[in-house]
């Protein structure tokens, strides 16, 4: 079912002229364009699952948009891995969008992708017509991170793509109680260079040196005023029931502080959900075609 979704590799030019990609699903209806951003080291392959439970659910094909940041996918590596940045990678999104030719849109974030969401919402607000948080949000609490970090710093190499499964489900397992077979063997396809043998990581490896980089000693930054820069729009925030990185009290804060915001915590999984799992596909449709009518 995953090669009924019709799409094409999109490049286009950084402002700093790097070259850079994304995935464009093209649409036949006037309903918003899906602008989607994945994690730290993920990329736009996150996303195809969902596309198609998209337009299967809703029987239309949406035009939807999934970045790879630069060092990650399709896109290349840049020189300084300090430009591995979230204001950086929030202006490719716009150069991306502009190239495109996409005004505005609803987003989907996961994890860093939402840190970008809450950049945009400060710097360009206007981009935004609706937004999806998957399991991210204004605090981030350490205990995640570090988890993160962890993983990124301690993971074996694999040899095989069966032992890339082994690895992760070893690593993320108990979070994931949730996953089948197939939801873990298309997770770990998503984070490694398309037929590699040995599998090797679909991201530039200097993007470890921005989270060790991180003193988990001191409070992490607090995004609440760009948080705030969401209020004009519908929200649906997602959260992984064992995530460590998105605490249920950060949740409910985030329902306390928005006047339109739907929450979603999602069983057996942790950070962060597979969006193509546990009925997600159609409570995201759902909210895409309320908030296609505002």
């Amino acid at each position: 079912m995953q090669q009924d979704v019709a799409y094409r590799s999109f490049f286009f030019t950084a402002s700093d002229g790097l070259r850079l990609h994304a995935r464009l699903y093209p649409g036949d209806g006037d309903g918003l364009p899906l602008i989607c951003l994945p994690g730290l080291t993920r990329n736009a392959r996150d996303f195809h699952a969902l596309a198609v439970a998209l337009t299967r659910e809703t029987r239309r094909a949406r035009t939807i948009i999934a970045f790879d940041y630069r060092g990650r996918g399709l896109s290349a590596w840049d020189k300084d891995w300090r430009r591995y940045d979230v204001l950086v990678e929030a202006d490719d999104v716009v150069a991306g969008l502009v190239a495109a030719g996409i005004e505005h849109g609803a987003f989907v974030g996961t994890s860093r992708g939402g840190l970008i969401i809450h950049a945009l919402a400060a710097l360009r607000p206007g981009l935004l017509k609706a937004v999806i948080l998957n399991d991210i949000g204004p605090r981030i609490d350490g205990a995640g991170l570090a988890q993160i970090r962890a993983y990124l710093e301690r993971a074996p190499r694999p040899r095989t793509r069966a032992d890339a499964i082994a690895i992760q489900r070893a690593a993320a397992g108990a979070s994931f109680e949730a996953l089948c077979d197939a939801d873990w063997e298309r997770m770990v396809d998503a984070l490694y260079v398309e037929d590699s043998e040995p599998p090797a990581p679909a991201y530039d490896p200097a993007l470890l040196k921005t989270v060790t980089g991180v003193d988990l000693n001191r409070p992490l930054p607090e995004l609440w005023p760009q948080f705030a820069g969401l209020a004009a729009m519908p929200v649906l925030a997602i959260r992984g029931a064992n995530s460590k990185l998105l605490s249920a009290a950060t949740l409910a804060e985030m329902a306390q502080r928005h006047p339109d915001i739907e929450t979603i915590t999602v069983a057996g999984q942790g950070h962060a959900p597979l969006l193509e799992t546990g009925g997600l596909p159609r409570r995201i449709g759902a909210f895409l075609a309320k908030a296609d009518r505002r």
